[in-house]
């Protein structure tokens, strides 16, 4: 029977293999990102929605499933697009505040993203401070808030309308 020790060692040898596999996968497919959807219940007409995403189609879900059990937050969705893809897409997608602080800003703070996507990150790290501080709730929070995501992912308008949330 192995001792505990070589177990542990196994143990930390198998969690480097999938945080390295994480930490580069997110490099090449996630998006650390800040939407803004239209939602006239708010104070200033608009509803924030931090999100850390991974994106694959249909035969690549078992990734994000390793996404889902490692990080024990978030969700795995189908996403119902009708482009050019022959199979469907799906997304796991963590946008519980709670969660971002918790699980996915410190495993990314202590594993570095190798890629532009940390400059991203960053601010996303900035923003999701801002938010758990109430700062979003204010004018000048919010404005604040919407400069720096402006800064981030090539500068994509991040403006969301859904007709769920028009009220």
């Amino acid at each position: 029977m192995p001792s505990k020790k070589a177990l542990s060692a196994d143990n930390q040898q198998e969690r480097l293999k999938i945080e390295s596999w994480i930490l580069g996968f997110t490099d090449g497919e996630g998006c650390f990102s800040i939407s803004f959807l239209k939602n006239s219940t708010t104070k200033n007409g608009y509803q924030l929605f931090p999100e850390f995403v991974i994106t694959q189609g249909a035969k690549s879900v078992q990734a994000l499933k390793i996404f889902e059990k490692y990080f024990k937050c978030g969700k795995i969705f189908i996403n119902h697009r009708h482009d050019n893809h022959k199979e469907p897409l799906y997304r796991y997608c963590v946008r519980s505040i709670s969660d971002l602080k918790t699980n996915i800003i410190p495993f990314f703070q202590k594993h570095k993203l190798k890629t532009a996507k940390s400059d991203d990150f960053k601010i996303f790290c900035r923003v999701v401070e801002l938010m758990s501080k109430g700062k979003h709730k204010t004018e000048k929070g919010f404005q604040k808030i919407a400069n720096l995501v402006k800064t981030m992912n090539r500068k994509k308008s991040r403006l969301l309308e859904s007709p769920e949330t028009k009220r």
